[in-house]
């Protein structure tokens, strides 16, 4: 089961009506396409049905995600000012070289990279590591680089 804020399953419904209202552009380019003849040699028609098939794959997908979506109680979160949770943003210091970070630990990345902290996504090894963590403790993430700790400095 997937965990998102309330924002970020506004995103992703967001994505889906976009997509669905998008359906009728297509029928009518397609039916265009078709319109101008010989369907073999037609580039825009198939390029039409390409894309088609994949929107509405897309669509698919976001409703099964949409099913399986749990949307965490931001409010909780915010009471537990001592413990990560989706939606807490979170100054790290990497154990040996002392580097401080901000990371944000959210459902679902966002489009645009923010400036001011590093997105981590719930499922990944550092979201997972971080996930139920309180200030002060130390987090082992199994990066590709290999494995690297973390202190929880602060949660903001």
């Amino acid at each position: 089961m997937e965990m998102v804020t309330k924002a970020e399953k506004e995103q992703i419904e967001g994505r889906l009506t976009a997509l669905i209202a998008n359906r009728t552009v297509l029928s009518q380019r397609i039916a265009e396409a078709r319109a101008l003849g010989d369907l073999k040699e037609n580039g825009d028609y198939h390029a039409a049905r390409e894309q088609q098939g994949m929107e509405e794959a897309e669509i698919r997908r976001i409703q099964q995600r949409l099913s399986s979506l749990s949307v965490i109680d931001e409010k909780m979160s915010k009471a537990l000012v001592d413990t990560v949770f989706i939606g807490c943003t979170v100054r790290l210091r990497e154990e040996g070289n002392g580097d401080e970070d901000l990371y944000k630990l959210v459902g679902e990345s966002s489009t645009v990279m923010p400036m001011d902290y590093v997105e981590v996504t719930a499922t990944s090894p550092m979201g997972e590591a971080l996930l139920k963590a309180k200030i002060g403790d130390v987090v082992r993430v199994n990066a590709p680089r290999g494995m690297k700790q973390f202190r929880v400095v602060e949660i903001l």
